[in-house]
């Protein structure tokens, strides 16, 4: 299950944010974000470029770090 730390989070809409735009990538099923932990983790039904989760992410405003 990869993970990533997303950084600007900070409410339970940020979350509904990221959680929705993992969720629109191919390949990408049960999303997980923990507010607290800054931690978003998702399974992969298909190989996901980490790249393409990146630019997702970044698009909606937030930035993944690491």
């Amino acid at each position: 299950m990869p993970t990533i730390t997303v950084k600007g989070m900070s409410c339970n809409h940020c979350v509904m944010s990221v959680t929705k735009a993992l969720e629109a990538l191919p390949g990408v099923s049960s999303v997980k974000v923990d507010l607290l932990s800054g931690k978003a983790s998702f399974e992969e039904t298909a190989p996901v470029d980490l790249g393409v989760v990146k630019k997702a992410i970044e698009k909606i405003g937030f930035e993944v770090v690491g």
